[in-house]
């Protein structure tokens, strides 16, 4: 019987939720899910990925990449209107934490470039063999791995616009396999640094609710939020959800009409930076409530979990979009330009982190994790490492996000260099090059990068150099 309203989009919402309490049962019962912490989002994309692709189920890669668009776009928006001051207990000094935090954002500012100058490598090595690549193939791998899916699809989809087929895919691609050097890799590398030298906070186990994903029955359980509006009048969830939705309609016709004065190449672009424009009007909102006084009706909480259900969800979608026929078109340079960057990543992450003056490990594993997959992963790692948070390095990793703005903002808008100025390709590596010459300089610099520790024992971790300054 023919239905008198369409369900398509209803039908793909209860898709993606299926998959993710898929993933949350999994995660609970599964040890090895639970060993590398994966997450249950992750979970259930991959599960997608085999449903879609294997035909069981029917949905259209278009439809999920939609779907995931509007939801990293969400995301960023409501973090903007979530912006305040957070109230953290940190073990350190200020000055402690501001370095810290540049530390973390100038690694960005090494590793963005380092990966993007290795996917441009690429690019002009498999030319020599013929295969011709379209010009920005490797820059979508600091897209995926540093930036995460939602970028990566984000600027795909636009690139598919001037010519990059399956951009969107590639890109997706690429962030799943930084998602599984954040796991794989991430996760038996912090258990081994605890296990050969303790962390700042000493080796404690993990809580068994953040093992399996699940409070118990009697756990205290955290609050998700206050009501700013009278349940008799709006529920404030709705609330919440309509200040995103008001930010999301000025965004639209902003860069719908922006666009317009610009070149047409140019204009299709903005479309990629939806999410940037989306978090600035987020912030006009936010300023123009605080001088209205109004500012106290937007709920942290509230907007907190709207951020959490967007990322959750959009993860879930950006996995099962990822085609993997068309991945298989171009395993070889695909695999090449993956491996390469995570390997490579891995290594000057390491390598830098084991010459700074505190903190090694907490620091190390936090943007290690952020590099490889999102901010999300690089909170997972530093659990690990730091149960409690009773380091300073979460809250330096939420400060990073202030210092690194500049820093990845210009490297998101040089990857269209070779769109947009008609840069060639070694061209683009070189300036990226440049870019990571200087935050390597710069961390340098800040008294950042000191002699690694020489300890007695053969046994203690080299990684580990515990700041005396810790209170």
């Amino acid at each position: 019987m023919q239905s008198p309203f369409p369900f398509h989009s209803i039908l793909l919402f209860g898709f993606l939720a299926i998959l993710l309490l898929i993933g949350v049962v999994l995660r609970a019962r599964v040890p090895f899910f639970q060993r590398f912490l994966f997450p249950s989002c992750l979970i259930g994309g991959v599960l997608g990925l085999i449903l879609v692709n294997t035909g069981l189920v029917h949905f259209s890669a278009y439809g999920l990449e939609s779907f995931a668009y509007h939801l990293f776009n969400i995301s960023f928006i409501s973090v903007g209107l979530t912006r305040g001051r957070d109230e953290h207990n940190t073990s350190g000094h200020k000055k402690e934490v501001v370095k810290g935090s540049l530390w973390m954002a100038l690694t960005q500012g090494v590793t963005f470039p380092l990966q993007a100058a290795i996917g441009g490598l690429a690019v002009l090595f498999f030319s020599l063999f013929g295969l011709k690549l379209f010009p920005t193939f490797g820059f979508l791998v600091p897209l995926g791995f540093n930036e995460g899916p939602g970028q990566a699809l984000s600027f795909g989809k636009v690139w598919e616009t001037v010519g990059f087929n399956h951009a969107a895919t590639l890109g997706l691609g690429f962030a799943a396999v930084g998602y599984f050097f954040a796991f794989f890799v991430g996760v038996p590398l912090v258990n081994h640094w605890i296990r050969k030298g303790p962390s700042a906070q000493g080796t404690r186990a993990l809580s068994r609710d953040f093992m399996v994903g699940i409070t118990v029955r009697d756990q205290k359980r955290e609050s998700a939020g206050e009501l700013t509006l009278h349940s008799a009048n709006t529920d404030s969830l709705a609330f919440q959800a309509a200040l995103v939705g008001l930010v999301y309609v000025l965004t639209y016709f902003f860069v719908k009409y922006f666009g317009k004065v610009l070149p047409p190449d140019a204009g299709k672009m903005l479309w990629g930076f939806f999410f940037f424009f989306g978090l600035g009007l987020a912030l006009c909102v936010r300023w123009l409530m605080e001088k209205m006084g109004l500012e106290y009706l937007v709920d942290r909480g509230i907007q907190r979990r709207i951020t959490g259900l967007s990322v959750d969800f959009l993860i879930v979608a950006t996995v099962a979009a990822i085609q993997v026929l068309v991945v298989w078109t171009y395993i070889v340079p695909f695999l090449t330009i993956s491996l390469a960057s995570g390997v490579f990543t891995t290594l000057v992450v390491l390598f830098l982190g084991k010459r700074l003056p505190s903190y090694n490990l907490e620091r190390t594993v936090a943007i290690y994790g952020t590099v490889t997959g999102t901010v999300s992963c690089g909170l997972l790692l530093l659990r690990i490492a730091d149960p409690e948070f009773q380091t300073p390095v979460a809250l330096e990793m939420a400060i990073m996000n202030v210092f690194v703005v500049p820093i990845v903002g210009g490297c998101t808008v040089l990857v269209n260099g070779p769109l947009w100025w008609h840069w060639s390709t070694a061209f683009t590596v070189l300036v990226f090059a440049v870019i990571m010459a200087a935050s390597l300089t710069v961390i340098k610099i800040l008294g950042l990068w000191t002699k690694p520790p020489i300890h007695s024992s053969r046994h203690q971790n080299p990684l580990r150099c515990i700041s005396r300054n810790q209170s």
